[in-house]
Formats: structure tokens, sequence, C-alpha cells
């Protein structure tokens, strides 16, 4: 039976509001499917302000079945570290050269399989536009150790920060996860409003597609 002129307008409305919640499904799924899933020794934040003093935490997991007992790190030249924060359960030992500048740290305590450990210090940034980098050594239990020192795409790769200008970053430093969590939290609002007109029939059109009589 063929659909009369109104059953196809009631249609097509009914069509639009699924196809854009189709749309927004797949835009979030894109944008969980675009966060990096490999865990890494990482310095936040990833980007900063030149000649900032700022808060850095260096992120630690440990990737293995073992628990890791040591931690080292050697910071750029560019940026001067002056305070480190205490982390219970674990020793520091600030390294410095003959002029006595904090050129390394390293903590030793025990981090079981499957945890992560942070650990803040402050640094003054350069007064210009830069590149930090940040080689990290994570050595386990059983003796291996793993270099977080290689390039961007490798497999250890060493951390870096993006000094310039002007930074866009969130409250704990990571700028670019506070941008995926408001984009998700944007889209969920969307979908649950196309939720909401998907329940509505359309104003002034009954079940059947045809307007009711006139009273």
């Amino acid at each position: 039976m063929a659909m009369t002129r109104t059953q196809a307008s009631c249609a097509r409305r009914r069509a639009t509001p699924r196809m854009a919640l189709l749309g927004f499904a797949l835009a979030a799924t894109s944008l969980l499917a675009a966060r990096p899933a490999a865990a890494h020794a990482v310095v936040y934040p990833k980007t900063s302000t030149a000649g900032a003093y700022e808060k850095y935490v260096l992120r630690v997991p440990n990737e293995k079945g073992v628990s890791t007992t040591r931690i080292e790190i050697r910071f750029p030249a560019e940026a001067r570290v002056i305070s480190f924060a205490d982390v219970p359960g674990w020793r520091l030992q600030v390294i410095t050269d003959k002029a006595g500048r904090i050129t390394g740290a390293v903590w030793t305590g025990t981090l079981p399989p499957q945890r992560f450990v942070e650990l803040p210090f402050v640094a003054v940034n350069p007064k210009s536009s830069a590149t930090l980098v940040w080689p990290a050594f994570q050595t386990y239990s059983d003796g291996d150790r793993v270099e977080w020192t290689g390039q961007e795409n490798d497999k250890h790769p060493a951390s870096f920060t993006q000094i310039g200008a002007a930074a866009t970053t969130g409250p704990s430093g990571e700028g670019g996860v506070a941008t995926f969590v408001m984009s998700v939290a944007g889209l969920a609002l969307g979908m649950l409003s196309l939720g909401l007109v998907l329940r509505r029939e359309p104003a002034g059109v009954s079940v059947t597609g045809e307007r009711p009589a006139l009273q």
C-alpha cells in the first residue's frame, strides 16, 4: 500500500533524529578510539608556559608481573628543577652537578603489578619556546631495566613537554584529557536530547500518520 503524503512526512521526521543520534554515537566512538591505549612513563603537563613555575608529575605504571623498585629521571638542561614533593613509600635521591644544579632524581620503593605511582616536582620553565625531553629509567625486581628514552613512536618513548607563550592545561595539568572529557560529555548530552525527541510523536500527527479531525 502506498504511503500517504502525511505518512511520508511523519516517517522523514522520525528518521532525521535517528540519523543524528547515529552520528553522535559514531563521533563518541571515534573519540574513545583516539585515546592512546599504551601506558608509558609520562611527565605531565604536556604543555606549559614559558617562564612559569610549573608543577610537573612523573607518572609511572607497572607493566610487568613483578614489582618496580627504582625510578630515575634526568632533567632537561632548559628547565631548572627547584623542589620535590614527598611520596609515601618512596625514598628520594636528588642528583646534582658540581655547581649544585639539580640534574636528575632517583626514587626507590615498591610498586606492585597493576599499579602506578606519581612523583611530583617543581621546575622553572625556560623563558622562550622549547621542547623539554624527560628521559626516565624504570627498574624491576627481576633486574629488568626499561629505558624511556626513545622517539615518540618508539616502543619506549621519552616523555616531552612543549613550552610556548600560551598553553592550555587543566587543573591537573592534563589539558588533553580535560578537553577529551568535555567533548564526550557534550556528545552524551546531545544523545540524551535526541533520545527524548525520539520518544515524542510530531505535534499534530496521530500514531497512524493522519491528522486528527477538527472538533
